[in-house]
């Protein structure tokens, strides 16, 4: 890890379906210093998941204080359930040179450039097409279909705020989806600002 870089936050949205856990994958497996931000959550934990590496699991109680004290960044309740950035973990991770992966929907992106607009990367992963979304989310087999419903209302919400975005990529190829987050990330980290105490290190031993 570069610990003379200031990391950036990547922030993807896409609507449920549009492939932003593949994507993450394919960049923690072949881009170094880079890891995903572990949310906090009060929905309850799944089987095979584990605490402290897929979520934070807490009470509503403990979540709501957290907001009252602004621990977070950027924080939304889903589907009856919170979700929310630690501001303290974030800000450490960037300072010593990691870029975090935040998969969170328009609203959290929102959220988190205000209050970090220097450090953040937003990036709208879009499916090709409404049908293909539909048969992702029926596969995932994870929903009932009341639910998928839900989930395709809240696609096409989500999908009108593409232009909000820094980068857009649409996931119709996966392999070119891959391939064009993983350019965004490497021309990302390149920017002057990112890179300036390195330069500024160089440029002092010409002095």
């Amino acid at each position: 890890m570069d610990q003379l870089k200031r990391g950036f936050v990547l922030v993807l949205t896409a609507p449920s379906g549009g492939g932003k856990g593949v994507l993450t994958r394919h960049l923690m497996e072949r881009v170094a210093d880079i890891r995903f931000s572990v949310s906090t959550t009060t929905r309850p934990i799944r089987p095979g998941e584990v605490d402290g590496l897929h979520y934070y699991y807490v009470e509503k109680e403990q979540f709501e204080k957290m907001i009252h004290e602004e621990a977070f960044v950027e924080w939304a309740e889903v589907f009856g359930n919170y979700y929310g950035t630690s501001r303290h973990a974030l800000l450490a991770d960037l300072e010593v040179g990691w870029d975090v992966i935040l998969d969170i929907d328009w609203q959290g992106a929102r959220q988190i450039r205000a209050q970090m607009p220097g450090d953040v990367v937003h990036v709208a992963i879009v499916p090709p097409g409404r049908e293909e979304l539909h048969r992702r989310l029926t596969l995932r087999g994870q929903d009932s279909q009341e639910v998928i419903e839900k989930r395709m209302a809240l696609a096409a919400q989500e999908l009108s705020h593409w232009n909000e975005a820094d980068y857009v990529v649409v996931n119709d190829r996966l392999e070119q989806a891959c391939q064009e987050i993983e350019a965004i990330v490497r021309a990302e980290r390149l920017k002057k600002e990112r890179m300036a105490r390195r330069i500024e290190s160089l440029v002092a031993r010409f002095g």
